[in-house]
């Protein structure tokens, strides 16, 4: 199901069909080194994930991390927004498939996200996490507006990440 239609780009529902494309977009060097090891390992692996993640937030809270598409329906990453358990802000979320990063789909993307949060779902506050060491996506959240507001831990086992909020 389309949910946001850009220039450029679509983002939908992720589908079960979109099992290849997410166990390579989990295994890509930046996503594992930025994002962490889902374990995801085989297709079974990528269509739990989709259906423990995504595809339950959609449910429960009417959002959640889309296919990121070209018109022509290739996928070539995932954004959305994420609500972490324990945590009150929405946070919004991008990955990319090496080969299509340095495109400005991250920024087309992100910016229409924030955009329904605020506009369709009515989100007072959409925040962004990142590792301090991945300058790409920090220079995507400034591009879309957020400004840094401090470090952060979303567990005691966790690193330090950057937290960014709206300004």
């Amino acid at each position: 199901m389309d949910v946001i239609r850009t220039g450029r780009l679509v983002l939908r529902q992720l589908e079960f069909e979109d099992a290849d494309f997410i166990l390579e977009l989990l295994n890509e060097a930046a996503f594992l080194q930025f994002i962490g090891d889902k374990g995801v390992r085989t297709q079974a692996d990528a269509c739990a994930y989709m259906s423990k993640g995504p595809m339950d937030s959609y449910g429960r809270h009417k959002f959640g991390l889309y296919a990121t598409c070209l018109l022509d329906g290739t996928p070539v990453g995932i954004c959305g927004l994420v609500k972490r358990e324990g945590w009150v802000d929405v946070d919004v979320g991008f990955a990319f498939l090496a080969r299509h990063c340095s495109k400005g789909y991250a920024v087309e993307s992100a910016s229409a996200i924030l955009a329904h949060a605020a506009n369709v779902l009515d989100l007072q506050r959409v925040v962004a996490i990142t590792s301090p060491e991945n300058f790409g996506s920090i220079a995507v959240l400034e591009k879309i507006g957020l400004k840094y507001e401090r470090m952060i831990r979303l567990n005691e086992l966790s690193h330090e990440l950057m937290l960014f909020g709206p300004t």
